[in-house]
Order: structure tokens, then C-alpha cells, then sequence
């Protein structure tokens, strides 16, 4: 059972689930699941409309779709419309460690780890990218 929400505005508040629409379906699922470590919670639909819903560790998911032919972009193509999706976050107690393993998936880095100040709170990042394009980053800090 999930602890109690916090938000008075909202009957039930947190995070659940970000989708994403891959390019190579079963490319993705692997690197989730094999290279991330993320684990199938549920899987249905057929051909162009696969989902599956993989679990990150915590009870938190990434929803991958399946696409059909003229839904993504080509890679290194900007989409036609801005994606409001900026980046996934994923929690890390060693960003440096992390990154090293998505490196030899054959992951492309864009941010190296570095140690960034947040009102006096260091946090220690890293970004790379998904096999769709979709950024990711590897996220440490224990109070934040």
C-alpha cells in the first residue's frame, strides 16, 4: 500500500508513470529492461499498439508505446510540434557508475557527471540519451 499523500489540493498526488513513444519497440524494451535494469509490470496490445509498463524499481513506471510508421520523428530530426517532455530524471546514488554503464550500452552522453550547487545543496548529475532520442538523466542527492 502507498503512503498517504501529502497534497491537500489533490485526493491522490505523485508520481506514476511518464510515456514514451519509441521508434524501435523492441530496441527500447531491451534497453530499459536489460540495460537499465527496469522490470516488466504489464504488457499488452498487439503490433503498432504494443504498451508495456516498466517498473523503475520504486513503483514508479515508464510507459513505452509502440509507434506506427509517420509517429516519431526521424533520428535527428526536430518534430513538427515542441514535445513538452524534457528530460527523465532517475535517481542515482553514483551518477559516475551509472553513466560508465549506459556509456557501454553505446548510450550517447551529452552532460558528463559534474557536481552542481542548488541553494547550498550539491547534487550530482549526468545526461545521455535513450535509444529514441529521449534525454535521461541520472539524478544524486539525499535531500532532494
Amino acid at each position: 500500500m502507498r503512503p498517504a499523500s501529502t497534497n491537500a489540493k489533490l485526493s491522490a498526488s505523485g508520481f506514476h508513470h511518464i510515456a514514451l513513444r519509441a521508434r524501435d519497440y523492441e530496441k527500447s524494451l531491451a534497453f530499459y529492461t536489460e540495460g537499465l535494469g527496469f522490470t516488466l509490470a504489464h504488457s499488452w496490445g498487439e503490433g503498432e499498439k504494443r504498451i508495456a509498463l516498466l517498473d523503475m524499481g520504486d513503483g514508479n513506471y515508464v510507459e513505452l508505446f509502440a509507434s506506427a510508421p509517420g509517429q516519431c520523428p526521424p533520428p535527428g530530426e526536430e518534430p513538427a510540434s515542441p514535445w513538452p517532455y524534457f528530460h527523465l530524471a532517475l535517481r542515482s546514488t553514483d551518477v559516475d557508475a551509472d553513466i560508465e554503464k549506459v556509456r557501454a550500452l553505446g548510450c550517447p552522453i551529452t552532460v558528463e557527471p559534474k557536481s552542481v550547487d542548488v541553494n547550498g545543496k550539491t547534487i550530482r548529475v549526468g545526461f545521455f540519451l535513450g535509444p529514441n532520442g529521449e534525454v535521461l538523466e541520472f539524478f544524486a542527492n539525499d535531500e532532494l
